[in-house]
């Protein structure tokens, strides 16, 4: 998601998920190839898997942006023709590429030839207009002939006037059944939803039909739901947030060293702990201007103070955990 899953956003998920496979923001292909490539590419050795999330409609530049992706350790070069946002429109990728098929197939399959590691393609039901189930073949077969053999699907149209991308993610409504009925058509794909779930009953009625879920700003909101998931999918232990915060706070003390902004940091974490007591006073703390100016590690400590424990919740991570990870 742009302006949130960064790595540190990725560093708190991983912590949650360990089975997961995580994804940048969306990336241009141009600022990859022309702007500060390392910055843009950067990634903790603890947060892979990570799938690098592209945006672009020139075959050659996205071909040499999924290279650079691939030499940085990406697990996945993602293609997205999902994002419905006007100024992506104006850059002619995102959602407005669906409906150029033969295009995202150009791209994909320029981008395919020169990397290892898979790639995949996000998209939506269609266009308004264009929301048809023989439309959204032709587009999947396009890109599938091309090379792609994951397609992660948002589970409605995008209406690329009128609407802003807010009310893209609710106002046209969800077509779940859609997506049940591409897995059947496409059973050679690996199908992947989006859009919407952010229950457990939600993931598991899709994970009975297709291959996979993708889950975004339910994760955002309370990143304990990747705990939930992943427990549920992998039979992994429960994390709690306590647990995940203590863990994160080495990577917060590692970055401030480095020169991070502690205001960065701590984005990621101003959802947990909803619904518990002292939660309000805690993301009040996290949201105080002078006080993430002082860049200091105690405003977190702080932070944390605040939340009234039970003391009887699961104990599913030890306490420095990136630091472990990072020396292996």
């Amino acid at each position: 998601m742009m302006a949130c899953t960064d790595t540190h956003c990725r560093t708190l998920h991983r912590l949650f998920s360990p089975n997961a496979l995580l994804f940048t923001e969306m990336v241009t292909a141009g600022a990859v190839v022309y702007g500060p490539r390392q910055r843009l590419l950067r990634f903790q050795p603890a947060e892979a898997p990570v799938a690098c999330q592209l945006g672009g409609s020139e075959p050659g530049l996205l071909a040499e942006a999924a290279q650079a992706a691939a030499g940085a350790g990406f697990a996945e070069i993602n293609l997205n023709v999902g994002c419905p946002s006007p100024r992506v429109r104006r850059g002619a990728f995102g959602a407005a590429l669906m409906a150029e098929p033969r295009r995202v197939a150009d791209c994909v399959a320029a981008m395919a030839a020169d990397v290892e590691v898979p790639v995949t393609v996000k998209c939506r039901l269609g266009l308004e207009g264009r929301d048809s189930d023989v439309f959204l073949d032709e587009f999947i077969a396009a890109v599938s002939d091309a090379g792609c053999r994951t397609v992660y699907v948002h589970a409605r149209i995008a209406v690329l006037d009128g609407l802003n991308p807010a009310q893209n993610r609710s106002i046209p409504p969800l077509q779940p059944e859609r997506v049940h009925a591409l897995k059947e058509r496409f059973p050679e794909l690996r199908i992947i939803a989006n859009g919407g779930i952010d229950t457990l009953a939600g993931a598991a009625a899709y994970l009975a039909r297709v291959d996979g879920v993708m889950i975004g700003r339910a994760a955002w909101r309370e990143p304990r739901f990747l705990s939930r998931l992943d427990s549920m999918m992998f039979g992994t232990p429960m994390v709690s947030e306590r647990d995940a915060l203590d863990a994160y706070l080495g990577h917060v003390r590692s970055q401030l060293a480095e020169g991070e902004r502690l205001a960065d940091l701590v984005r990621p974490i101003l959802g947990l702990f909803k619904g518990q007591p002292g939660a309000r006073r805690y993301r009040q703390r996290l949201s105080c201007p002078k006080a993430l100016r002082s860049n200091r590690i105690a405003v977190v400590q702080d932070a944390i103070d605040q939340v009234g424990f039970s003391g009887d919740e699961p104990r599913g991570l030890a306490p420095r955990t990136i630091e472990k990870q990072r020396a292996a």
